[in-house]
């Protein structure tokens, strides 16, 4: 996945959590961010951050904030992809040579399953899968977690992959980590404890859990290697 066009600008502040206000080139101006969730520990001031140009001259911001470097006591910064509607298209990307299917699997998106609309629906000869991903961006001391706020909505998901498993479908709950230098994954139960109880739920029901680290460029997000998933 490729942005086709990406500039550093300087984090000033977030007034709320669609826009921020960011100094361009020597001046402010406002940007679009694109991923909802808090990002405090992420978005600081002066924190050097990546835009990409925006296609639609009659939007009101031109720009999209779609990654910052995370400052970090005596290591390098850390670059980390924060476009929540990314995930899902690198996951397309990477599903056909994931090594989880044939050649010939048949990947569809946006797939309705009773009242669940899952992000993937898979055919691989017999075989008939969902499958749900989640973006993360969220770390600490080289430990990915998720989720960064409370999501209902991630917990719904989980039940509903649990339905489908035990109705006769595979099911999997993909975690694309959106950075490098991780060293596992785990449920962020102090934020949402519930979303850790459904996570490992869907574990012991035979929900495959996965999560895969990502190399990252200001321009660009591809899924590189698994992480170790802790419950």
């Amino acid at each position: 996945m490729k942005y086709s066009q990406v500039i550093p600008a300087r984090f000033l502040r977030r007034p709320n959590r669609f826009v921020a206000q960011v100094e361009l080139e020597g001046r402010e101006c406002v940007v679009h961010v694109k991923n909802t969730g808090r990002c405090k520990e992420l978005l600081q001031p002066d924190a050097k951050v990546y835009l990409a140009v925006g296609g639609n001259p009659a939007r009101k911001t031109a720009y999209d904030l779609v990654a910052v470097e995370k400052n970090r006591p005596d290591k390098a910064p850390l670059l980390v992809n924060l476009d929540s509607q990314i995930p899902n298209d690198v996951a397309e990307e990477w599903l056909p040579r994931s090594g989880l299917f044939s050649p010939a699997v048949v990947i569809r998106r946006e797939v309705t399953y009773r009242s669940a609309r899952f992000d993937f629906y898979l055919e691989d000869g017999p075989r008939k899968i969902y499958l749900e991903v989640k973006g993360v961006t969220l770390e600490h001391d080289g430990v990915a977690s998720f989720p960064d706020a409370p999501t209902e909505r991630g917990v719904k998901h989980l039940h509903e992959l649990v339905e489908a498993r035990q109705n006769g479908y595979e099911t999997f709950l993909l975690f694309v980590v959106q950075m490098k230098e991780m060293r596992s994954l785990r449920p962020n139960d102090v934020t949402h404890p519930a979303f850790g109880d459904a996570l490992r739920e869907a574990a012991r029901n035979g929900v495959k859990i996965l999560a895969m680290d990502c190399l990252v460029q200001p321009d660009s997000l591809v899924i590189d290697q698994p992480l170790p998933v802790e419950l």
